[in-house]
């Protein structure tokens, strides 16, 4: 197995979390840690990739006779995706309400949310 699956996720994860470190705007760090989270799917992907694998049905084969991919891991991938979805929903959610009150979304703008 490649390790470029490895490395396209690292380096996925690393753009967003230098968007998000040189953010000056909650909508935009917002989808900063999208990227961020895009960076598991492909991680999860490629640990349950087989070369040569074809999906787990055996109804016409017996079993051990090809190569087979891992279901459990696509389906992480799938919940991966709709929990990243729901996240990033309630997050942009939050950023509305934080510019409704505050009328801004810069964070260094927001002087009530300081300690």
């Amino acid at each position: 197995m490649s390790v470029l699956p490895y490395l396209v996720a690292v380096w996925i994860f690393m753009t967003g979390c230098y968007g998000l470190a040189t953010s000056r705007n909650l909508i935009h760090a917002v989808g900063c840690l999208a990227v961020c989270q895009s960076a598991t799917y492909v991680l999860l992907l490629a640990v349950g990739y087989r070369d040569g694998g074809t999906a787990p049905v055996f109804s016409d084969l017996k079993p051990g006779s090809r190569p087979v991919v891992d279901p459990v891991v696509q389906a992480l991938t799938l919940t991966d995706i709709v929990v990243g979805a729901t996240v990033t929903a309630l997050l942009l959610a939050l950023v509305m309400q934080v510019a409704k009150r505050h009328g801004t979304v810069d964070p260094d703008e927001l002087r009530e949310l300081r300690g």
